[in-house]
């Protein structure tokens, strides 16, 4: 082992990364998301047959969510064009065991069951649903029709590899590692070892792990991946002492991301998650307003027994809880003013607490939520008015965060006092060219905040620019994503908590990265998976589950259960 390092302090460093490496990462780098978006972004949009409903004429209408709008609209999810059918009639439902249920939703026909008038009732195979008088029988997916749609729909995994993506992945960890071994000091080399070395084993044992429950869609972690090994990589280049402790938050977040996906797996029980959620999202504020600390100017840490964390990180994925809901509770009751009171309640929070960027983040990601819920622009636009009355007061009453809009657009005025960090991102930006300086030869890590609020530059002064905008790309393919599985989304739970997680992921790279680069006032938020901190990595990875959910590719999502493994040999001969 002293004679390898002693090799590794023998060779000209500066030589072999110009030659050599800096050339490597950007390609390595393009082939793991290009070889993702591919696979993420190209898939057939196909609709899941879950059942059938039969019209009086003998015609048969798909089933092709798990939750349904049945009327004589246009927008409904099942059109039946009978005068007494009302534009909304009813919701249909099937639950995670197979089961269904049929509900009013203040149709003017009303809703028969077996000729008996119901508001709500469970129905089954076979039986006769009256709308209006107009009769439906609801019938089962035969089992050829079910291989059939098996075979013909889009398994991720089947064209493009994802252990073939995990490879290359792996090799960019190896090279990064070889590269920070030649930088950091000997005492720090285990660090570098272990870090590098356990990200690995979690990757690769998350993979095997999925194959052994035959999912095979491994896109959406491979990106996250990528991105937690830059994270390390400018922790290991800016604060060495801390890569265990974000390895060991990577684990938690990980943890959170498969409990989540859990309660998801069974929507009765996401339903009940919910409500716990929404209470710990308040309790959390509360707490941090009680006996939070202040740093950077924001009161949003906590301190126990030495261990830092931010509640509000926490406090987004019981946000998107709250917000979600299935479309017959949502036809049941239109009005927004429960939610838009939560969500007042938590942007409250944050002002006092002068966390504004935050607040941001939760606002714009309850636009999302406010109008998948509802589709009312008029309501939307009331209260970005009521909210941007709100942002001027703060502005006038919160010294500081007027100073942050004192600065924007004048950082140059100003280098060494209020423009300090985002003068010196700027020049650390430009000096590392398209390439890089290579990892550990940056000046920008001796700056406050390098590595969470500005670590945007810093990927762009030691990795290159090319790789800083990848890293925005590979958020913005996961967004990407997320747009197209929406329309084809198996329920509105899934398809509101995968847009509202999407879209915190999305805003809170924008107002990192133009924060960093003075497109807009500097924030303080960080850049999901690669900024220094437990707090973020773990929310990021909790959002995550959200959007693995919203997957409808055959054999991808954790959200369904899948056929036997006789049926899945049945409908592959």
């Amino acid at each position: 082992m002293d004679y390898l390092f002693d090799a590794l302090e023998g060779m000209d460093f500066t030589l072999l990364y110009g030659a050599v490496l800096r050339y490597i990462f950007p390609i390595l780098a393009v082939i793991v998301l290009g070889r993702c978006a591919k696979s993420l972004l190209t898939f057939r949009r196909e609709a899941e047959i879950w059942a059938w409903l039969r019209l009086p004429t003998g015609d048969r209408l798909p089933v092709t969510h798990w939750e349904s709008l049945i009327g004589r609209g246009k927008n409904c999810d099942i059109s039946v064009d009978y005068p007494t059918v009302s534009r909304t009639h009813a919701v249909l439902t099937r639950y995670d065991d197979g089961s269904w249920s049929i509900g009013d939703v203040g149709s003017k026909g009303g809703v028969e069951v077996g000729r008996r008038p119901v508001p709500f009732c469970a129905v089954s195979y076979g039986d006769v649903i009256s709308l209006g008088g107009v009769d439906l029988h609801l019938l089962p997916v035969t089992e050829e029709e079910q291989s059939r749609q098996t075979s013909n729909r889009t398994r991720p995994g089947r064209n493009i590899k994802p252990s073939v993506t995990l490879f290359y992945l792996t090799l960019f960890q190896l090279l990064t590692a070889l590269q920070l071994l030649l930088v950091v000091d000997p005492e720090e080399v285990s660090q570098v070892i272990i870090s590098f070395g356990g990200l690995a084993v979690l990757e690769w044992a998350l993979f095997w792990s999925m194959r052994a429950f035959r999912r095979t869609g491994y896109e959406v972690e491979t990106i996250a991946f990528f991105l937690t090994t830059l994270g390390l990589a400018v922790i290991a280049s800016s604060a060495p002492s801390e890569l265990i402790k974000q390895l060991i938050s990577a684990f938690m977040g990980l943890a959170a991301y498969l409990c989540i996906g859990w309660s998801l797996r069974d929507l009765e029980r996401a339903k009940r998650v919910r409500y716990l959620a929404s209470a710990l999202g308040i309790g959390l504020l509360l707490l941090n307003l009680a006996f939070g600390s202040e740093q950077y100017g924001a009161k949003n840490w906590i301190y126990i027994g030495g261990v830092s964390f931010q509640p509000s990180e926490v406090v987004k994925l019981c946000f998107i809880f709250a917000g979600a809901s299935t479309l017959d509770r949502l036809m049941a009751k239109r009005n927004l003013l429960l939610f838009i009171a939560y969500s007042g309640i938590i942007c409250a929070c944050l002002a006092l607490m002068n966390d504004f960027g935050t607040a941001l983040i939760f606002f714009t990601a309850f636009l999302v939520i406010a109008y998948l819920r509802s589709g009312d622009f008029a309501t939307l636009a009331l209260i970005c008015a009521g909210t941007g009355f709100a942002g001027i007061l703060a502005l006038r009453f919160r010294p500081y965060v007027l100073r942050r809009f004192a600065a924007w657009g004048h950082i140059w005025e100003d280098p060494l006092g209020t423009g300090f960090q985002q003068t010196r991102s700027l020049m650390c930006l430009a000096s590392g060219g398209l390439f890089g300086l290579g990892a550990g030869q940056g000046w920008l890590k001796y700056v406050a905040a390098a590595d969470t609020d500005l670590v945007f530059a810093m990927v762009a002064e030691e990795w290159g620019l090319l790789i800083a905008v990848i890293t925005v790309l590979a958020i913005v393919c996961l967004c990407v994503f997320v747009v197209r599985s929406a329309p084809v989304g198996r329920s509105s739970f899934y398809t509101i908590g995968a847009c509202a997680a999407a879209t915190i992921l999305l805003v809170q790279t924008l107002l990192n990265v133009f924060g960093t680069i003075d497109f807009v006032p500097l924030t303080g938020v960080t850049f999901p998976f690669i900024s220094n901190g437990g707090s973020s990595m773990i929310s990021s990875w909790g959002l995550l589950a959200f959007l693995k959910a919203a997957d409808t590719r055959q054999n991808a999502s954790f959200a369904i259960r899948l056929p036997g493994r006789h049926q899945t040999e049945e409908a592959t001969t």
